[in-house]
């Protein structure tokens, strides 16, 4: 498969070029100036970039499921009347616009470059990396997590990579497999392997690899010894300034949103979740888009293949994920009708071995990586995710894609949530984030919570582990969804914690308790998500 890059500005120089000046003298060369001799040299440095760069994306799409059905269909345009073998090129270019290809193969190339830009990895020798033991503290907290796992089997006496059912269990599954919540199993002897408490426990002590005295002039937050970037308000408000513009145009938003769905170019969905006013009919279209997870022939061969394994084989994490549902979104009146497909869907996602290698590939040195025994999908189901699941239940009917959108929006972001990682939108990011937004902007309250001797990170932190799911009205949680898809960005979650002590910083300081103060934030239901966060972006 051909990608095609041009550059408009070396048409135009090579055209410029051909004017010769006629009172030039022939056959004379002179020096170039030296800056024009340097930029001549950038301009070949950037085109042989931009010539490596489309080699390695092609090269990424030949080993992608769909470049079969891709190179397949441009087979049949070349071979057809509106191609000419004289201007070959050309013709099928043309051909490729006309029959709503290229929109195809720009969608494949626009998300092969999301997934790949990464933060800066360079390697660094262990003694001068400032983030050495926080990578260890994360492999660290894997094997821990694994190793409760086993100890949970062997405790069960279960199979860690499961076992046949019997042929009485197939057909009861099978029978009740639209109905799971009738399914009759025994849980009374799991627990779930760890919630999002245990996680900021040992994000709590975390300690770096500074010394006293190098700390002495720094304010005692939790997370100010780990050296990551991140934003302040101004970067911030400049990162979702779009979110700030006066756009009166809302009337015709959804008609508008409809000609952007026709186009199915990825970029422009994008762009329209910017504004935080989606329509709820186009949601889940827009956002499979974005997410690149439309639903192909070989989705519903994967699909079915991971429903056979659930029917086929049972495993000790089938009953974490019942336990899970059972525990979160069956006692949740927004999320209780949803029960059956939500055990479709995590199931599934348990087995499904694609999510561990694209994960993998995105954060894994090849040459430290470690492998551990654990569930085929490469992490173990916590305490509460099949919240992350759960919303998706309100834009889609049909489970295939459910799953896919669900998978594409967990490998993206939620996974950085659940891991202990230096990704500058990874948990321990956020965090500091948060207390950095906490101290500066709201000093009255963080003076209150030092004196109180609570942290304040652990009464937010389950709203940043579940990006608020479980915790906001199911309308408002897709709108921060929408913006966090827009932007690509999780900093939203840390600005809305933030926002929402602020705008209850007079309860909270008149309570003296952190049960108290859980109380205080307990029912977000009156929280409007996009006007907080407009009026806090807006304020000088």
């Amino acid at each position: 498969m051909l990608v095609r890059t041009t550059n408009s500005k070396d048409t135009e120089d090579t055209s410029s070029t051909e004017l010769a000046d006629p009172a030039a003298e022939p056959c004379v060369s002179y020096p170039l100036p030296v800056v024009v001799r340097e930029g001549s040299f950038m301009e070949e440095l950037k085109d042989t970039s931009i010539h490596h760069t489309a080699l390695r994306l092609a090269e990424d799409v030949k080993t992608m499921k769909l470049y079969g059905n891709l190179y397949k269909m441009v087979q049949k345009l070349s071979c057809s009347p509106e191609v000419d073998k004289d201007d070959m090129k050309q013709t099928l270019e043309n051909a490729i616009k006309a029959n709503g290809l290229e929109v195809e193969i720009r969608n494949v190339i626009y998300h092969l470059i999301r997934n790949t830009v990464k933060s800066d990895t360079r390697p660094t020798p262990a003694s001068s990396d400032p983030l050495n033991y926080l990578r260890r503290a994360g492999i660290q907290w894997e094997r821990r997590v694994r190793k409760s796992l086993n100890s949970m089997c062997s405790e069960s006496k279960a199979q860690l990579h499961g076992q046949m059912r019997t042929a009485s269990d197939r057909e009861e599954i099978l029978s009740k497999w639209d109905e799971l919540s009738t399914y009759q199993i025994d849980l009374s002897n799991y627990r779930p392997v760890y919630a999002p408490k245990d996680l900021l426990d040992v994000l709590l002590s975390l300690k770096g690899p500074m010394k006293q005295d190098e700390t002495d002039f720094l304010p005692k937050w939790e997370f100010s010894h780990i050296s990551l970037t991140v934003k302040n308000l101004f970067e911030l408000r400049v990162h979702f300034s779009e979110l700030l513009r006066n756009d009166n145009n809302f009337g015709d938003w959804s008609a508008t949103c409809q000609k952007i769905l026709k186009t199915r170019h990825a970029p422009l969905c994008q762009q329209a979740l910017k504004k935080g006013v989606t329509p709820p009919p186009l949601r889940g279209a827009l956002w499979s888009y974005v997410l690149g997870s439309q639903v192909e022939q070989h989705h519903i061969e994967h699909w079915e293949s991971l429903r056979q394994s659930v029917l086929t084989n049972e495993s000790i994490v089938d009953k974490l994920v019942f336990k899970d549902v059972q525990l979160t979104a069956t006692n949740d009146d927004r999320y209780f009708v949803f029960e059956d497909v939500l055990y479709q869907i995590m199931l599934c996602f348990s087995r499904d071995t694609e999510i561990s290698q694209l994960i993998q590939v995105e954060f894994t040195n090849s040459a430290k990586a470690k492998q551990y025994e654990g569930p085929p999908c490469g992490f173990v189901p916590f305490h509460g995710i099949c919240m992350l699941a759960a919303p998706f239940c309100y834009l889609y009917d049909n489970p295939v894609s459910l799953y896919y959108t669900f998978r594409a929006f967990y490998i993206r972001y939620c996974h950085r949530l659940t891991t202990i990682n230096t990704h500058p939108q990874g948990i321990v990011s956020l965090c500091l984030l948060f207390e950095k937004l906490l101290q500066t902007h709201e000093p009255q309250l963080w003076s209150h919570f030092r004196e109180l001797q609570i942290q304040p990170i652990r009464v937010v932190f389950k709203w940043l582990m579940r990006a608020f799911s479980g915790h906001l009205p199911p309308e408002q949680l897709l709108i921060l969804w929408d913006l966090i898809l827009g932007y690509d960005s999780l900093e939203i979650l840390s600005l809305l914690a933030i926002i929402i002590l602020s705008f209850r910083r007079e309860s909270l300081m008149q309570v003296t308790s952190v049960e108290n103060i859980e109380a205080i934030l307990s029912d977000l239901s009156s929280v409007k998500v996009l006007p907080l966060i407009q009026l806090t972006l807006s304020r000088d």
